[in-house]
């Protein structure tokens, strides 16, 4: 019996990995970006001290620094095994604590079915009760999840605790079984709520007594004894608690704003969840669930009227031992949820995470109360076993199926935020994600189509006015782009995101001066963003402020000592030399055409296209047959305008290689830049008129020939003095020239003629902008 135990121990573990199978490689989501991909932090091994006293290492948003060291410290030591950040690492953890869970839940659920009821059936009702906690797809929700092992953390190290309190008199009376908690409550600080659950468990399985017994005065002994027993692990959990909140940095953020209105919806958040033990059927990783207005909402009564049931249940059952164990479950479950379901108001409604640890309770009172029906029905038990027993498999697969399509749905973020805009249609945050999966895949069409339903529902949701910059900016719609960045700034001035993501796009304008300030400010903000650091330290080797560069580097390496591009910063630092030229100082001393094209690209990435022009040179020098450096020369020189100077390099290019597509495409681009200003000088010629002329002003603006495209406006303001549009080309000429007076002279006229336009409202700041600069 014992062997066969065993085996089926062993099954339902290879079972479980099976049905997870499929997910050591799904991506970083949502909160993971934050916590676990852009947090520098976690890259060297040598910050795990730094967490357990600056709570600032958990996120680089603000808003999101708990403190939960022990979750901080299991990333890095992940990051560190995998070499960087290997999916397979970053899951592997995770699903070996679940593992190790489950073995600790049928020890723990043996424990206490033997003491309500023993007999030789209890291991094999312990594992049924464990097969479907492991198998159940809720549970994915938070396993798939890689910042959610705060809640596998947590969970698995209050059972652990029950487990040693249980099993082990020593850990008992030497209060060792209290050790798990603290590291549990590091994890996240639900863990304290093993102090009620084991007041529970103590008058329960101990005292033999029933939640009646607490109001009858010949079991008021036992009762403060009971009290006394559990004074300790209060004591701990109290001071964990305090000492967590201390921690906490001031700028975290519950994420919700009435208290009230969050304490009136929980009871039916409860009852889904419930429900979701035996249907989870609506498992979406972000729900559109909103707050009750009022208690007059009949969602209101159906859940009120299902915990003051469950409750009367669990009141009935304690009073035999025998059933017990439903009662101790139903309470586990509720007490499990006051963290996240009670009068702390956060961002979300519901979570499907947070049915991770309520579970456990709630798994073991449904299948004692089943058992316990079976067994008292022995005959009919024994005579049908075997289809009973073939239907509890049935189900179990049936789980562990639905369990392994959510692992798919969660592989990528297109599958995941597609899966909840089906699941959730009025989640608009979840829309703006799908887009952003669309927008990250080039499909632009579609991007803006789910940015702009997103918008509807969150118009003033600075994060989704960031995203629309960025695809407007690819659109190369810069001048909207732009708007949207500013108005992500002004919607929300405390994000660093807001700052970085402007500053950017400044720098992919080349606008360096500006861009420095911002991501500054976004450092200042979250240290630990390294995008932001990296950038502002191209920034500063652009501008060649050395000084910074150093002080930054410097900075970035005490942090994580191995970054790459700091390391290489510093070095340029200390040479007072800029990345670039030391490279092709480099470069020099052992010339290659392919080395020489790679500095190309990096001056042409960097906007200095002359340059880039001189290495493609080079590269040919050294290569005469180089299709690639051809079309490179074309190309910055089509970044220059010089459309006719870019034909020649473009046709060898294709010469040398006929299906060199990008070459095509840029030749295309040069031709139409000819034929444009060509066609433009014939017209205005031809018909001299006021629009014809703004036409060949256009002409100019966009082939750089600022001063031509100034005198084709003035010549159209001569046939048409109220010409709105020609004052703004006329600004917008002066603005690249820095003729900042004159572009304002000319954006102030055009205001005058037409308050309306938009465009010029733009050109007149940016010159009122530039000149006070």
């Amino acid at each position: 019996m014992k062997k066969q135990y065993q085996l089926y121990l062993a099954l339902l573990m290879i079972v479980t990995c099976i049905v997870y199978s499929n997910h050591f490689y799904n991506v970083f989501h949502f909160d993971d970006f934050h916590t676990v991909e852009n947090n520098l932090y976690i890259r060297n091994l040598k910050n795990i001290p730094l967490f357990f006293k600056d709570a600032t290492t958990f996120s680089t948003l603000p808003s999101n620094q708990a403190y939960r060291p022990i979750v901080t410290t299991s990333l890095a030591i992940d990051y560190w095994l995998g070499n960087g950040y290997n999916l397979f690492y970053f899951h592997l953890l995770t699903f070996i604590f679940y593992l190790i869970q489950g073995i600790l839940m049928l020890l723990f659920f043996r424990k206490i079915f033997d003491i309500a009821y023993e007999n030789h059936w209890n291991k094999y009702i312990a594992l049924i009760a464990v097969a479907w906690y492991l198998l159940h797809p809720a549970m994915a929700e938070t396993v798939n999840y890689v910042i959610a092992r705060s809640d596998t953390q947590s969970t698995f190290f209050v059972i652990l605790a029950f487990v040693l309190y249980t099993y082990s008199t020593f850990c008992r009376k030497t209060f060792l079984y209290l050790l798990p908690i603290v590291l549990g409550t590091l994890a996240k600080p639900t863990a304290v709520m093993f102090a009620p659950i084991l007041f529970f468990y103590i008058v329960f399985f101990e005292k033999d007594m029933s939640i009646g017994d607490f109001f009858k005065g010949s079991y008021f002994k036992q009762t403060i004894n009971s009290v006394v027993r559990v004074l300790p692990a209060l004591i701990v959990c109290a001071l964990l608690y305090w000492w967590v909140d201390r921690f906490t940095p001031k700028t975290w953020l519950a994420g919700g704003n009435s208290p009230w209105l969050y304490l009136i919806t929980q009871p039916f958040v409860i009852t889904y969840y419930f429900g979701s033990l035996f249907l989870p059927i609506h498992l979406s990783a972000d729900t559109d669930w909103q707050l009750l207005t009022s208690i007059r909402d009949i969602r209101f009564f159906a859940g009120a009227l299902f915990i003051i049931t469950m409750l009367i249940i669990a009141v009935y059952f304690s009073k035999k031992a025998s059933t017990r164990p439903i009662s101790f479950g139903i309470l586990w479950f509720f007490l499990a949820l006051v963290p996240s379901s009670s009068i702390i108001p956060l961002g979300e409604v519901m979570n499907d995470h947070r049915m991770f640890f309520p579970f456990v309770g709630l798994v073991m009172a449904v299948v004692w109360g089943i058992a316990l029906l079976l067994l008292r029905y022995k005959v009919f038990y024994e005579k049908y076993s075997t289809a009973i027993l073939s239907v509890i498999v049935i189900i179990l697969i049936g789980y562990g199926i639905g369990t392994y399509q959510r692992n798919e749905v969660w592989k990528t973020e297109e599958s995941l935020w597609y899966d909840v805009t089906v699941k959730s249609p009025k989640n608009y945050r979840g829309l703006m994600n799908y887009g952003l999966a669309k927008m990250t895949k080039g499909e632009y069409a579609i991007a803006e189509k789910y940015f702009t339903d997103a918008l509807a529902g969150l118009p003033n949701y600075a994060t989704l006015h960031i995203n629309l910059a960025v695809l407007k900016e690819a659109m190369g719609d810069k001048t909207t782009a732009e708007n949207y960045f500013k108005n992500a700034l002004a919607l929300n001035n405390t994000s660093a995101d807001s700052y970085f993501f402007y500053s950017r796009f400044l720098v992919n304008q080349f606008r360096y001066a500006e861009a420095a300030p911002l991501l500054t400010k976004a450092i200042e903000i979250s240290p630990a963003y390294l995008l932001a650091r990296e950038l502002l330290m191209k920034v500063y080797d652009n501008q060649e402020e050395y000084d910074k560069l150093a002080q930054l580097a410097e900075s970035t390496l005490q942090i994580a000592p191995d970054n790459a591009e700091a390391l290489r910063f510093k070095e340029s630092a200390l040479k007072k030399q800029n990345r670039l030229s030391s490279e092709l100082e480099q470069i020099k001393k052992n010339p290659s055409p392919d080395k020489y094209m790679v500095l190309s690209l990096s001056y042409y990435q960097a906007g200095q296209y002359q340059k880039s022009i001189d290495m493609a040179l080079e590269a040919i020098k050294l290569k005469a047959d180089y299709a690639e450096a051809y079309n490179n020369i074309g190309s910055a020189y089509n970044e220059l305008k010089h459309y006719d100077k870019a034909i020649p390099f473009l046709k060898k290019a294709l010469a040398l290689k006929p299906d060199f597509s990008l070459a095509k495409n840029n030749l295309i681009l040069s031709e139409n830049g000819i034929n444009a200003l060509s066609n433009a000088q014939k017209l205005s010629d031809g018909q001299p008129s006021a629009e014809n002329y703004l036409s060949l002003s256009l002409a100019y603006f966009n082939q750089k020939k600022y001063k031509a495209c100034i005198e084709a406006c003035k010549k159209a303001l001569a046939l048409k003095p109220d010409y709105d549009l020609a004052y703004n080309n006329l600004c917008a000429a002066y603005n690249q020239l820095e003729d900042w007076d004159n572009a304002i002279i000319a954006g102030e006229k055009g205001l005058k003629i037409n308050p309306n336009n938009a465009l010029l409202k733009g050109n007149l700041a940016e010159a009122y902008r530039r000149k006070k600069n």
